[in-house]
């Protein structure tokens, strides 16, 4: 199994948005190695934080699991669509997407700044100077650490 970290901003589609579909293609990412990743990498049953980005809080506030691998983004095609590439070709996309589905919301998200100070996650790549990515690999030490922290939270 392989894990992964989807950043999405909350205003655009939170995890909650997410809890409130079966599933949804996590389109328009329009970067060639976050691309690579959905296209190559990303298999059926994989799992991945929700980063929510660009909010007062960001952070990692749940997870989600891989329900489709990567297939053409099909935003792509479309002219009215947002995330429309002239460059991009039915017969020959350019850009890919997977399916997600909601697995868990934290009770607490475990924040950015928070993880800045955890030494245990020094080597993550989304701590990384000059990483952003909107979807990248998890290291199974630091999502099996990320998730542990979450599971001992007292109840709120």
């Amino acid at each position: 199994m392989n894990y992964w970290l989807f950043k999405s901003e909350p205003d655009v589609f939170s995890i909650d948005d997410l809890k409130a579909v079966a599933s949804e293609p996590w389109d328009g990412v329009r970067n060639y190695q976050a691309r690579n990743f959905m296209r190559d990498d990303m298999k059926k049953g994989d799992l991945g934080f929700f980063y929510h980005s660009n909010t007062k809080e960001p952070g990692i506030y749940g997870i989600l699991k891989i329900v489709r691998e990567g297939y053409p983004d099909h935003t792509a095609f479309d002219k009215t669509a947002k995330y429309f590439d002239p460059k991009s070709k039915k017969e020959k996309p350019t850009w890919y997407m997977v399916d997600v589905k909601f697995v868990k919301k934290f009770k607490k998200p475990v924040l950015l700044s928070e993880m800045k100070d955890m030494p245990a996650l020094a080597e993550m790549k989304l701590l990384q100077k000059g990483n952003r990515l909107s979807v990248m690999p998890v290291d199974p030490k630091n999502f099996k650490y990320i998730e542990s922290l979450t599971s001992s939270l007292p109840k709120t």
